[in-house]
């Protein structure tokens, strides 16, 4: 088991004031910490690493600093805003669309996103022990084609045990794809080595990594690297990003993502408006901004460069993408 991203975690901020400290930024130049988050802070020192010393602004920084509103609830906020329970079959395995299931497959994540929509998903009630019980629900669903790890972060599961639930899904006939969801490659590109890549891509089964990077500031040489071992083990690289208020919200800035992702072999995907959890309402783009937005991008890049623009919205039969017209 590789030590070296292990001891990222290990070695990641866990107090906000310590990376504040770090970044050499005065508490009153940032907004006011709540009380009593029930949302802990995790923040790798890699992923610190990319931030701007001295400045309270920085894209990167504002994605993980915990906010004084953070816990309060507006109007429009939920604390399960894409209906994740309603789609269970299983505790911890959902199935929204049609031919797709999602395994939550781990709770934990390596860095704690404030705008995340699971924030508040009950992981306690799918602990790994219901592997064998999804593997049965997975094989008796024969419309199914591809399987989701997702979470949390289904990388933080060692190479060990992804080997073993990949080789187990590469068991069951119907499934032809394994697609995996992870901020891991781009928090903490430690995490992705050649054994890793071996486990992921070992089977029969095509094997699909989707990456989640907002700003072009979070793509370094290091993600550029564990991008590369991915894409050298024939695993075909994807991007989704969420719209986020005076993080991403500028043409240019998008424009500089889409650039900087296709020169690391990852393809934009998809470009989501905001799920609105409890809390988030900070981060919230209108979506006529958005749809301005995209509008402009196309402008600027390749149609292949433009993520699609979408919602989800619970009880949908699929993503339903935003009118840029």
């Amino acid at each position: 088991m590789d030590q070296t991203w292990q001891t990222g975690l290990r070695e990641a901020f866990r107090d906000p004031r310590a990376l504040a400290d770090h970044l050499q930024i005065p508490l009153d130049r940032l907004p006011p910490l709540p009380e009593n988050s029930v949302f802990p802070f995790l923040v790798p020192r890699a992923f610190a690493a990319r931030m701007v010393p001295n400045d309270p602004k920085d894209p990167l920084l504002l994605q993980v600093w915990p906010d004084a509103g953070e816990d309060v609830s507006e109007p429009g906020e939920r604390d399960d805003p894409v209906g994740d329970r309603a789609s269970a079959l299983e505790p911890g395995l959902l199935n929204k669309y049609n031919g797709r299931a999602l395994v939550i497959a781990s709770g934990a994540c390596a860095i704690h996103c404030r705008y995340c929509f699971r924030r508040n998903f009950p992981y306690q009630e799918s602990p790994p022990s219901e592997w064998t019980r999804h593997l049965d629900r997975l094989r008796s669903e024969t419309s199914l084609r591809e399987c989701v790890l997702s979470g949390g972060d289904p990388l933080s599961l060692t190479d060990s045990v992804l080997n073993a639930r990949v080789q187990d899904l590469a068991s069951i006939p119907h499934l032809a794809t394994v697609r995996i969801h992870t901020r891991l490659p781009v928090a903490l590109p430690a995490r992705v080595t050649p054994d890793l890549c071996r486990a992921l891509a070992g089977t029969r089964l095509r094997a699909v990594v989707v990456l989640h990077a907002n700003h072009p500031s979070e793509i370094d040489d290091r993600v550029r690297d564990a991008a590369g071992l991915l894409r050298k083990e024939g695993i075909q690289l994807l991007n989704q990003s969420v719209l986020l208020r005076g993080i991403n919200d500028r043409a240019e800035v998008l424009e500089a993502l889409s650039v900087r992702l296709w020169d690391a072999g990852i393809l934009p995907y998809y470009l989501h408006a905001l799920d609105r959890v409890t809390g988030s309402s900070r981060f919230l783009v209108p979506d006529v901004e958005a749809s301005r937005l995209v509008r402009e991008l196309r402008g600027r890049l390749p149609g292949y460069l433009v993520p699609r623009l979408v919602r989800e919205i619970e009880g949908e039969d699929s993503k339903t993408p935003l009118s840029d017209s």
